[in-house]
């Protein structure tokens, strides 16, 4: 059942109970107002007539009895009330000359209804009746004897006056027809009315089923709904599902560049993993035919040449696969950090750490000068972090610096601000575009510059990025092509008498870029 169908039921059936209520009380109302008015006027008629009617004693076989009539018929106010007295000795009934006419005449009582209208009881005393297709409301009153016979205790016959009411009943059966033909009427046109009204008010919805149902099939998450409508709830829904259709094509837009990235990522370690394979295999085919060769010739026969031939090709295979070991250590790293692997970390002091990375790092092949600056705002500082991590990360950045230099200096040295320590790598290479800086840390991005120039896979700033981020600390770029590159890692410092906290880390921007 549709939420349309069900709303207009409600409707009808609210209305129809309403209605329904509404008609019962007026029709109960009305009669309630009429014959409450008609009873006070039928009991004053009636008792106006009642001292008139004369109990006249009789003898019979029998016995003793009465006999009433009516005297001063033409004393009586009113045309319209019937009467008749009924002796309650032996039930014979007195009819006024109206009943005898018309050949009509009213139940008698018994002994039980002449005690009810003893006792007072109004339903007693009052009583519709229908005698031959004639309604009637009827007055009983009891008679007593003449005072001839003393005051007795004892009715000896009771009256019953009546007036017709059968214009009142038409009225009332006109009025049943007319409340029955209006709630009818009425249940109709509010079924309508409400089918019309759910419809409108759910139209939007509508738009809602069929826009998703068309983003469903065709994946065009551009679509929205349109609404243009009261600001009620369906206009709220409206609202939020379009905000939801914008969150979710975002969401599907950033899925598309992380699939394209991953299928670079893909792409390029393919080709960087091919390159090591193909030397390797050559190399091995090339010490295959040598040796095969070297078998078929004699001991004379195995010079000088072949042997270094083979040396070579052999320092050629050991070059590429150390190349593709670096690679495959990288991409796992890259893997872990995917995956969300947490790395250790414990208080750790900077300044050691820095000595032994710079005394390494003399050690490096490099055709530029390396300098050791200032390193007394390390003197005394703790970090909080693991200490294989931060020699990988220093050492990314000094190889790096050292690849980008041919001729100048690379310089290691630190600073403080704000709560934080500061490791500045400093070169004068050849430095690089301010459009690049936001790519440097993308995996396998290499600058145009020094593509194919310059050895390298693209993935150590991917490895220091992340090292970085895991140490809760922020890297600042400052380049000018031409003239060099610094890099600034700030890490916040962490008191040395406290295990396991750190500071929040505040991000800096120098005259350059920061990432």
């Amino acid at each position: 059942m549709s939420i349309r169908l069900r709303l207009t039921l409600w409707y009808t059936g609210i209305l129809t109970a309403t209605l329904f209520v509404l008609a019962l009380g007026l029709y109960f109302y009305m009669n309630y107002i009429i014959f409450t008015g008609l009873r006070p006027d039928l009991k004053e008629e009636a008792n106006y007539v009642l001292p008139r009617i004369k109990a006249l004693p009789t003898v019979s076989s029998q016995g003793f009895g009465f006999n009433f009539e009516l005297s001063g018929r033409n004393s009586i106010r009113s045309s319209k009330l019937l009467i008749q007295v009924v002796n309650l000795q032996d039930g014979r009934k007195f009819r006024s000359d109206e009943l005898i006419d018309a050949g009509l005449e009213f139940p008698g009582v018994n002994d039980k209804k002449v005690a009810c209208v003893l006792a007072g009881d109004s339903d007693c005393l009052y009583e519709k009746v229908r005698i031959k297709g004639y309604d009637f409301l009827l007055y009983n009153a009891p008679v007593y004897a003449s005072t001839f016979f003393g005051v007795q205790d004892q009715p000896i016959g009771m009256m019953q006056a009546a007036f017709f009411i059968g214009h009142y009943e038409q009225l009332f059966g006109k009025l049943r027809l007319v409340l029955t033909v209006t709630m009818l009427l009425g249940i109709v046109l509010a079924a309508s009315i409400g089918w019309f009204l759910a419809r409108k008010a759910l139209r939007p919805i509508e738009q809602v089923i069929a826009a998703t149902n068309q983003i469903e099939k065709g994946a065009d998450l551009q679509r929205r709904i349109e609404y243009k409508g009261p600001g009620d709830e369906i206009g709220v829904l409206t609202e939020t599902i379009n905000g939801m259709l914008g969150r979710l094509q975002g969401a599907y837009r950033e899925m598309e560049e992380a699939y394209a990235a991953q299928r670079r990522f893909v792409s390029d370690a393919s080709h960087e993993l091919r390159t090591p394979l193909t030397t390797i295999r050559g190399n091995v085919e090339l010490l295959e035919k040598m040796w095969k060769q070297t078998q078929r010739q004699q001991e004379e026969a195995r010079t000088m040449p072949a042997i270094e031939l083979s040396l070579e090709a052999m320092r050629d295979i050991s070059d590429e696969a150390e190349r593709m070991s670096r690679l495959v250590n990288d991409l796992l790293a890259l893997a872990r950090a995917d995956a969300g692997f947490q790395m250790t970390r414990q208080q750790l002091e900077l300044k050691p750490l820095l000595e032994d990375v710079a005394r390494k790092a003399s050690m490096l092949p490099r055709t530029s000068t390396w300098t050791v600056g200032d390193l007394s705002d390390a003197e005394g500082t703790f970090i909080y972090g693991n200490p294989d991590y931060m020699q990988q990360l220093l050492f990314i950045f000094i190889e790096n610096a050292f690849k980008y230099t041919e001729k100048g200096s690379v310089r290691l040295e630190t600073r403080r601000h704000d709560g934080q320590i500061g490791i500045c790598i400093q070169d004068t290479g050849i430095g690089m575009d301010k459009d690049e800086v936001p790519h440097i840390f993308d995996r396998f991005y290499r600058a145009d510059i020094s593509r194919g120039q310059k050895t390298g896979i693209g993935l150590g700033l991917s490895i220091a990025k992340w090292i970085i981020d895991e140490h809760e600390g922020s890297i600042e770029v400052t380049t000018r092509k031409g003239e060099g590159t610094a890099f600034v890692i700030w890490f916040p410092i962490t008191p040395s008498a406290v295990s396991g906290s750190s500071e929040s880390s505040t991000h800096f921007l120098s005259d350059g870029n920061r990432v």
